[in-house]
């Protein structure tokens, strides 16, 4: 079993909306970076979503969030797992999202990407949220969900852009 610690939120006074994933996989851990594995679809998803051409850079990646207020976390800040698959997740204990939630009340909707993300949430944060706020459980971009094609992501995740008006 590897320990698994995930990375810092991407997130600003500005962001209107918190995406949460579960622990990011081994490519990204080992790259320090969210959704590194170039067959996840996150990152294209957002770039369609939101109309903007694919970032390049991870640098350039996180300035799409933020240009577009949308901060980016996981459920999950530490746990054991070999491999990536969120079924192989062991001995986890969460991140301070209400903590998060608390310290960003311009944040208005969470949107979990993926099973165990909105597993997490549910069990550790939805009894606890410090406001009222919208929660959204999507399908995972993970190349692990492939019979979702992207055209469905994005029809699915659609509604994040009524928050970023």
């Amino acid at each position: 079993m590897s320990e698994c610690i995930s990375f810092a939120p991407l997130v600003d006074a500005e962001c209107r909306v918190l995406i949460l994933g579960s622990m990011p996989g081994r490519r990204s851990l080992d790259m320090q970076e969210y959704y590194a594995h170039p067959q996840n679809r996150f990152w294209r998803l957002l770039a369609l979503l939101l109309n903007e051409e694919m970032p390049l850079t991870y640098a350039d990646k996180c300035a799409l969030l933020l240009r577009h207020h949308i901060a980016l976390w996981d459920t999950l800040g530490y746990c054991e797992r070999e491999g990536s698959l969120d079924s192989d997740i062991k001995n986890e204990q969460p991140n301070a999202v209400c903590e998060l939630l608390a310290a960003q009340p311009q944040i208005k909707a969470v949107f979990c990407n993926g099973g165990k993300a909105a597993a997490a949430f549910k069990r550790y944060f939805a009894k606890s949220l410090p406001r009222e706020i919208d929660v959204y459980y999507f399908s995972s971009t993970s190349p692990a969900n492939a019979r979702k094609r992207l055209e469905n992501l994005a029809q699915e995740w659609q509604i994040l852009l009524q928050y970023l008006r």
